[in-house]
């Protein structure tokens, strides 16, 4: 399965909004910064994320982005489904029933047959394991170092 970039980068913009908590909102150019990002493209998987009920995104000239709910409760399953959307990877267009199966007779294929049923299952295994981690297994999981690092390098892009 591949994923867009805008994952990539909805992840690490979360982690470092949840790095960055006790600032005011993290103006899209800002994040941008951290990450050298293209701003126009990231706003719009920014956006994303707000529709998702992800990040909150707050108006006017000292607006910006801030996470809208704690890090515990954001998994890896919400922020890859509101970039890619919620439509299943695999889509079976009953090629079975073409060519050779058309002159089968009706009810040969009631049954799904066993390339959906793998896929199906392969994808909900994927789900499950994207929905079982979240933005603060991440955050434990990172190096000692990238708190900080943020920290240090947001504060000379505001400073």
């Amino acid at each position: 399965m591949r994923m867009g970039e805008g994952v990539e980068w909805g992840l690490h913009c979360c982690l470092a909004l949840a790095w960055l908590e006790d600032e005011a909102p993290i103006p899209t150019g800002r994040l941008a910064a951290l990450f050298n990002l293209p701003p126009v493209y990231l706003k719009k998987r920014l956006q994303d994320l707000v529709r998702a009920g992800i990040l909150a995104s707050v108006p006017g000239v000292k607006g910006g982005f801030r996470l809208a709910r704690a890090p515990e409760r954001i998994t890896l399953l919400d922020v890859v489904t509101a970039i890619e959307g919620r439509d299943e990877a695999f889509r079976c267009n009953e090629i079975r029933q073409r060519g050779a199966g058309a002159e089968e007779p009706e009810g040969t294929f009631a049954k799904p047959c066993g390339v959906v049923i793998a896929m199906r299952r392969a994808e909900l295994a994927w789900r499950r394991e994207l929905a079982a981690q979240t933005l603060a297994d991440l955050m434990r999981e990172a190096a000692p170092s990238a708190p900080g690092r943020t920290r240090r390098y947001y504060a000379r892009l505001t400073g």
